[in-house]
Formats: structure tokens, sequence, C-alpha cells
């Protein structure tokens, strides 16, 4: 069983890091703009490049860019009951549902609270989803581009539109085409016929929904964006139908943010240092993959097993011992064998240790795509699932993840100039109080994003009564969802009651609105403000002149930087989110009773 267990992921990460090399070149050769396009595609191009941007003008063209997806994406789902390809009368979703799904999937997130097979038609699927799925995860890509060329002190930071054409045609399309062909080999549906009506063994009747699946799926693995065409996502056997491509939609989601990190080397003439990242960043995960390997996929239910009585002694100043002694009775066990680990939840099709492999690769990618019930994991695994979300920068999505991990470098050379009383330097600039607010700022969005909210659904009805689960599980649930909010995700404890559907839905989630617009807007501010602050910060380290490498210049392409670039997100991403781990995950694990769900 040991080798079966570790194969998946030693496959998975050795193929990853061979893919990620060439295509990184591939990535830098595009995104410099050194190709020779079609002169078809060069005529797009010449009417999309609308000249030389500053930095202000480039987050002016992302973020009325995005306002035109926003508003394009509201009005389709708004007005699906009269749009084709809609054969089923799929009928209006409520107005709060439709705010945080176009939130949603311009934010590169796709949080899902609607039911895909149910709530979306054909036409919402193509011209929301999967157009949604192209365009938000290029807007990180060519935000990152732009970061490096203010950083290397380029006179302008490109063109925005020609940036997102570049990803779109000559990154997505023909990847995501390759991938399409091989799920659709594998048995994933590709059709505009929206269900198909069977007799079942039981000369009963079933309606089984269908559609561009296999279009889908490419494009939500390889865009880190993770919204399913079923409620179910990649355990679905439409979207994931073997073993076979469950390994190539968890490659799918790691390959681009990979290749990113040594593009970023490759780009910047610093392919050394993208190395040291890229190396930091692959310890964590290799951790973390461990870690939830084995406390998952090596351990049992505790909910299924034998527990004796436990005793526990809580302070009581009013006795005259000054404690009270509670009994926990015994815990029978269930006639279960579980020496294949804990399989609640799991798809079998694709091995035991898939559903823990893949759930933290796509938590670490910020891809929301989920091959098993999160909710079903022992307590302690989902911690590594919890640490890929909050830090948000362990390889991370298109673009966003190496933003976000810029910002923890600038932050880690700052502290470093402290300790030896230099003035920090990232790239033979100098780094000053302007760089650092800003990095601080765009640093602290995310915790903010998660931990305010979470504070007050907490102490309302609007999340006590959401969860579907007491005590400490229940707190892991409202966590999860914010953490995947803030953090682009999109996964989801599944229980949580957030679902309003249909706007004459006569029995919606009671508290379905607040979630909408709370996780709506927390995508929205986690999305965009980052990005924002980071490109400041390069713009303005950009315009100021090299300094000279001394003696007391921090490289950044050797061992001790890593160690510090580690140091840096431990102590600082990991700290900011201990107390909501010990209430939620490690509280549940060491609760009086096994199984409290």
């Amino acid at each position: 069983m040991s080798f079966q267990v570790w194969f998946l992921p030693i496959m998975l990460l050795s193929v990853a890091v061979l893919m990620a090399f060439p295509l990184s070149r591939y990535l830098a050769w595009i995104m410099d703009g050194k190709y020779r396009p079609h002169p078809i595609l060069a005529r797009f191009e010449n009417r999309l490049n609308t000249g030389a941007q500053t930095w202000k003008q480039y987050l002016s063209s992302m973020l009325i860019f995005s306002t035109v997806l926003f508003i394009f994406s509201f009005f389709v789902l708004a007005l699906q009951p009269w749009l084709p390809l809609n054969p089923a009368s799929k009928t209006l979703l409520a107005p709060s549902t439709i705010f945080n799904s176009a939130a949603s999937f311009m934010t590169n997130t796709d949080l899902q609270h609607y039911v895909g097979e149910q709530h979306l038609s054909n036409f919402s699927q193509i011209f929301f989803c999967i157009a949604n799925m192209f365009l938000s995860a290029a807007m990180g890509m060519a935000a990152l581009t732009a970061i490096i060329r203010a950083l290397r002190g380029d006179p302008s930071l490109g063109n925005f539109f020609l940036d997102i054409w570049r990803v779109v045609v000559y990154l997505f399309l023909p990847v995501a085409f390759i991938f399409a062909l091989i799920f659709m080999q594998q048995g994933s549906p590709m059709t505009f016929k929206s269900a198909y009506q069977v007799t079942t063994l039981e000369q009963g009747q079933q309606t089984i929904v269908v559609g561009p699946v296999a279009a889908l799926e490419s494009i939500k693995l390889l865009g880190s964006n993770g919204g399913g065409f079923y409620a179910t996502n990649s355990a679905h056997p439409f979207e994931n139908p073997t073993g076979l491509s469950n390994f190539f939609n968890t490659i799918a989601s790691m390959i681009f943010p990979m290749a990113i990190v040594l593009m970023y080397g490759r780009l910047l003439g610093q392919e050394r240092h993208s190395r040291v990242i890229f190396i930091t960043m692959f310890a964590l995960m290799v951790v973390s993959l461990i870690w939830s390997v084995y406390f998952d996929t090596l351990k049992p239910n505790p909910g299924l097993t034998k527990h004796p009585t436990k005793t526990f002694a809580i302070p009581a100043p009013h006795l005259p011992t000054g404690k009270k002694i509670i009994s926990v009775p015994t815990v029978a066990g269930l006639p279960v064998d579980q020496h294949l680990g804990n399989l609640e939840g799991k798809e079998l099709r694709f091995g035991t240790s898939a559903a823990a492999v893949t759930a933290v690769i796509t938590d670490d990618a910020t891809c929301g795509a989920t091959n098993a019930e999160l909710d079903s994991f022992n307590p302690l695994a989902t911690l590594a699932s919890f640490l890929g979300l909050w830090l948000s920068c362990i390889f991370g999505g298109k673009g966003a993840g190496m933003i976000n991990l810029v910002l923890f470098v600038i932050i880690g050379i700052f502290f470093a100039g402290l300790m030896v009383g230099r003035t920090p330097e990232y790239l033979g600039k100098k780094i000053s109080g302007r760089e650092i607010k800003l990095a601080i700022i765009g640093l602290l969005v995310h915790p903010i994003m998660i931990l305010f909210p979470i504070g007050l659904f907490v102490a309302t009805p609007w999340g006590m009564h959401a969860i579907s689960n007491p005590a400490a599980h229940g707190f892991s649930q409202i966590l999860y969802q914010f953490s995947s909010a803030s953090a682009n995700n999109g996964s989801a404890y599944d229980g949580l009651n957030v679902t309003y559907g249909f706007y004459n839905n006569p029995n919606p989630a009671p508290e379905a609105v607040y979630w909408d617009i709370s996780t709506g807007l927390s995508m929205i501010f986690s999305r965009y403000l980052p990005i924002i602050a980071m490109v400041a910060v390069a713009a303005f380290l950009g315009e100021k002149k090299s300094c000279p490498f001394g003696l007391g210049t921090l490289r950044v392409d050797t061992v001790t930087f890593g160690f510090m670039l580690l140091g840096t997100i431990l102590i600082v991403g990991t700290l900011l989110f201990f107390p909501v781990a010990v209430l939620g995950p490690v509280a549940e694990h060491l609760a009086p009773m096994p199984f409290t769900r």
C-alpha cells in the first residue's frame, strides 16, 4: 500500500517540473513579444494595441476591462431564461447569486453558490463560465508581466489589451484544446445538447445532463479557475471519468503556476533568483502533500473507530476543589475495515491518495477543482489545504500567486535590512518607506478579508444558521468559505447552507443573501487590491537608479535568501492565521468527541 500511496504525488510532481521548464521558455517568448504572429492574427493585435501604457494607465485598463466583464456576466445570467441553448427552460437566478457569481468568475475564483447542472443553461456555461475562465485567468498573468517590465526598468508597462490577447490566444487556447481532446478521449461529454432521457435498469426515467464539459474542464484547470460544470466538480464521472483523466486534471492545474515562476526569472534576466523561489515553493508543496497524505490517507476516520472513556477537568471556582470533572462515555467503533485510511467522501476510481494529493495541489495553485468531499477529510489533514489558501503563494494562480510571493519577498528583504542596519534592496533598487507601505497593504488585504467576516458571521445568525455541523467543525466550514473566497480559490466545505437558487425558489437558504454579498466583496477586494499595490511598488522601484552590489547586499539567488524567504512566509503568513487554525481543525482533532460532524 505504501508504494501505491506515494506513487501518484511523486509522478505528478516529477512530470509537472519536467513540463514547467520548457513551458517557461515559451511563456517568456510570448509575453516578451518575440514571436512573429500570422498576418491575420497580427491585424487583430494591431487593433488591440492602443499604445504603450504607464502603470496607472495599465491598471485603469485592467479595472475598466474587469468592470465590463462583470456587467456582461451579470446580464448573461440575468437574461438566461430568454437566451438560446436552454431547452430545459431554466429560469432566473436570485439577484444576490448573480452578483456573487459574476464577481466570482471575474476574479478567477469560481466560488459557486449555485448547482451547475441544475441552475445554468449551456449558454450560460459557455458565455459566462468558459469565457470568464479564459479572461479572468489572463488578467492575472498580464498583471504579473506588467510588474516584471516595471521591475526591469522598461519605459512602459506594455499594453494591457495586447497582453490579454497574447495569454488567451497563444497560451490558453492551444494548451486547453490539447487537454480537452484528452478529456474527450477519456469520456467527458462535448456537445451542445443539454440532456438525455434514459431508462434505468429499474425501468424508471432518468435525466442525464450533458454539455460542453470537456471544453470547460480544460480551462477550468489550466486557468486555476476550479468552477465545475457539475456540483460535484472533478469527482463527477463526466468531468473526471478515469484515473488517467484525474492525472491530467491535476497536472493541468500545476503546469502554468510552476512555469510562471521560472518565466519571472527569464524575463527579469534573473534565472537563478527564480529557481530559488521555485525550490522554496516546491518545498512547501512537498511538505503539505506529505502532511495531507499522512493524516488522511494513512489514518483512519476517527468517527468510525472505538474510543475509551475520556475524563477532563475544567476550571470551576465555585467548587471546593476548583475543578469540575467531566467524563465522556466510551465511543463504540463500527465494523469497518480502515486499513486504507479515511475513505469517507473519496472517489476510489482515482486511488486512495488521490483526494489528499489533489486537495493540496489545487489549493496551492488556488484552483478550486476538487475530486473528493473536503468536508470529510480528517481535521489535521485539512490544515495542509488551509495553508495553501492562507499563504496564497505556493505557486498560486495565474500570475496572482507570483504577485503575492513578490510581496513576501519585499517584506522579507525589508526585515533583513533592518537586522543588518542597511537600506534594503531588491534587484539593485533601494526599497523605501513608500514601497514598504504599499507592500504591507497588499499583504494585509488577504487576512483582513478572511478574519473580519469570519468574526462577524460566527457572532451572528448569518453564520450560525448556515453551518450544518456543531462546534469546531462548523467553525471550519465558515473559515474555509472565506479563506477560499479571499484566496480566489473557490473550493468549499460542502454542507454550508449558502445556496439561494432560482429567484422563484420558495425555500431558499435563509442566510444566502448575506453570504452572496460578503464573499462577493471579499473576492473583489482580495483580487484587485494586492495587484494594484504590487504594480505600484514595481513602478516606483523601476524608476530608481540601480545600485552596485556590495558586501552588505542580500543576494536573491542564494540558499540564504531561500531560507529567509521561507521564514518570512511561515512567520508572517502563517502566524496571522494561527488562532483560527486552533479554533477550527486543531480543536476538532483534540475535541472530547472524536466525531463531531
